[in-house]
């Protein structure tokens, strides 16, 4: 019996998390699901989007899998994936896009897998607000120590990248590549712009890579990057980033494959393993039954092979993969119109997985 927190999420989170727990306790997994509320509707409540019992249930369970949760723009409370991220040390985020048949792109056979660094850069969350104090203390600083002048109306963020950050996703995404047979590690950067930060990350990236001789290594600027995958995506395997780059190009490798609705996620550390999908939580969706559940459904794979449980995981993919296939209970972005009146609600989608799995 496995012991596993479940966050529902808000938005359309509660609906897509209950389609995904239905698929995953198909499989026949004993599972003993510990439902912890987070998000929007907490905050309202509780004055925490994220409050402490959440992070306890994680640290106790040591798998969780969450719906998404709405992040306000500009305003309001920080990012609760970022802080569950930070918190638990949750240092590598792992987001695999592959193609299923079925799913409407303009590409074909993409298998790649991003490896982003979870923890550090402009997400570190190190920010000094337009015309605070602190902001111009920081100026002041800035001025004496580099002789450059940031204009007084400027709020700053602060981007901070690590050897011992860098080593350890570099290091992750050349042990993922070797246990999954993969065949080449690319880090990406723009140490060409920002050479004491970006410019550390190559250089960490390139030491480990000597350590993986089986393994091909290669650099690429992210600017290129993201042009060269939607030129020919099949040059590439594993890629590893830093964190600001890895949210981008996650997203441009997901709409490679159809877009989000079918792009899973886990975010991984030492201790902790927190499963979901790369999407949001699409608020004006709620309480419709109509979004696409997949991309948690497969985060749920991702967790069924986490715990080490290949042959279960195994067989809810080849059921998503066939439903998808057949392209009749898929919901409406799957379609080829959207307003296809014969597009599946989330549950019969989930539904329609069952029944393949039985």
């Amino acid at each position: 019996m496995y012991n596993i927190t479940l966050i529902p999420g808000d938005g359309t989170g509660p609906e897509i998390s209950e389609a995904a727990k239905r698929v995953i306790e198909a499989t026949g997994i004993p599972i003993k699901w510990d439902i912890q509320e987070a998000g929007l509707d907490v905050f309202e409540k509780e004055g925490n989007p994220l409050p402490q019992r959440v992070l306890d249930s994680i640290k106790k369970n040591k798998v969780a899998i969450k719906g998404p949760i709405t992040t306000p723009v500009g305003t309001g409370f920080r990012s609760v994936n970022v802080t569950l991220r930070q918190t638990l040390d949750l240092y590598c985020c792992l987001r695999p896009s592959r193609t299923f048949k079925g799913v409407r792109t303009r590409f074909q056979d993409v298998d790649l897998v991003i490896v982003r660094e979870n923890t550090e850069d402009l997400y570190a969350g190190i920010e000094f607000a337009k015309g605070s104090e602190d902001v111009k203390k920081l100026i002041g600083l800035i001025h004496e120590l580099t002789g450059k002048t940031i204009r007084s109306d400027s709020g700053i963020s602060i981007k901070p990248i690590s050897v011992y950050g860098t080593e350890r996703i570099v290091r992750f995404a050349f042990e993922y590549a070797r246990k999954n047979k993969r065949r080449k590690v690319t880090a990406v950067h723009k140490a060409n712009i920002m050479k004491y930060s970006d410019g550390l990350f190559l250089e960490t990236a390139r030491n480990v890579a000597t350590r993986y001789p089986d393994i091909e290594f290669e650099d690429r600027i992210v600017d290129n990057m993201c042009m060269q995958l939607v030129q020919k995506p099949e040059l590439y395997d594993v890629i590893v980033l830093p964190n600001l780059y890895g949210d981008v190009v996650s997203d441009l490798a997901a709409g490679l494959i159809g877009g989000l609705g079918v792009a899973p996620g886990a975010n991984l550390g030492e201790e902790c393993a927190v499963f979901e999908p790369v999407h949001g939580s699409a608020p004006k969706y709620k309480g419709l039954n109509k979004v696409n559940p997949l991309a948690m459904i497969l985060s749920g794979v991702m967790m069924l092979r986490h715990l080490q449980e290949f042959q279960a995981a195994q067989r809810l993919e080849t059921a998503v993969a066939s439903v998808i296939e057949e392209g009749k209970n898929v919901t409406y972005d799957m379609k080829p119109a959207p307003d296809d009146p014969s597009a599946a609600t989330t549950s019969r989608m989930a539904d329609a997985i069952i029944e393949k799995l039985r």
